[in-house]
């Protein structure tokens, strides 16, 4: 198996497949239209993409026999968004870069890279600056009120399942002002509405992904935890870690001043 570092690519790939949503989102903003030739089932953005280019299956269930077919000369994957033994089993046959995004600085490398690996420097570089102009923004001490409601956030449901503090959507609660009340786990535990409940949970956020939270979950768990505020969160704004990561500021910005008014 031979995976790739960001300086081993001694050509720019014209036919490049990506398996993770927020990185095809990112090469579309790089302005790889036509190099992008394959992306899985989960890229929605953009959505003349989705409509347009070969799928390739899911994040976690690759269909090797279209990506042979593609023929790609890059193949941009993510170590927890995809399984290790299929990307390994591709890069067996073709150049295979794996990016590791666990906070805000990963991605800001990451997005470097792919700009290096793509030939698209300058373009990488413009987008990696606005974003860091973006966040400075957002946590400057003369336009970011700050709170300290204890908060979790959920992604799954049946069983119910949060974010530990080694997570990019943990960084991305950070950089937005709240106190994940489970920082100290690991990845993504499972909970109960018990442990909310007796964790003394004052703000419960519900991810639109991977599980479409609804108002009527918000319901549910309210009769359950009738002291908590509850609301619904843009997974994508917590999670994409790609050029969407240009937009989330302005997102969090809303979110912080919607949050601050609760009387919790």
């Amino acid at each position: 198996m031979i995976l790739l570092s960001t300086d081993e690519l001694n050509f720019i790939p014209q036919r490049i497949v990506s398996l993770v949503p927020s990185q095809t989102e990112l090469l579309y903003t790089l302005g790889l239209e036509s190099e992008t030739v394959g992306i899985t089932k989960f890229c929605i953005h953009p959505k003349k993409w989705f409509s347009s280019k070969t799928r390739v299956g899911g994040t976690k269930s690759i269909k090797k026999e279209i990506i042979d077919q593609l023929q790609p000369q890059l193949i941009i994957a993510n170590k927890e968004e995809n399984v290790q033994e299929q990307i390994e089993a591709l890069a067996e046959q073709y150049p295979v870069w794996v990016s590791d995004v666990n906070n805000l600085s990963d991605a800001l490398q990451m997005i470097t890279d792919i700009g290096r690996l793509t030939g698209k420097e300058n373009e990488s570089n413009d987008l990696r600056t606005n974003i860091e102009t973006e966040f400075a923004a957002l946590n400057s001490p003369s336009t970011a009120p700050q709170h300290n409601h204890a908060t979790a956030y959920l992604i799954w449901r049946k069983p119910y399942m949060t974010i530990g503090g080694d997570t990019f959507i943990n960084d991305m609660l950070e950089k937005c002002g709240f106190r994940n009340i489970f920082i100290h786990e690991k990845r993504y535990p499972q909970i109960t509405t018990a442990q909310l409940k007796a964790i003394g949970c004052q703000l419960l956020l519900l991810s639109s992904e991977p599980y479409p939270f609804k108002q009527k979950h918000i319901d549910e768990l309210q009769e359950q935890l009738p002291d908590t505020r509850i609301i619904l969160v843009d997974g994508e704004m917590f999670s994409w870690y790609g050029s969407r990561l240009l937009q989330a500021p302005a997102y969090f910005k809303k979110l912080k001043e919607q949050c601050l008014s609760f009387n919790l």
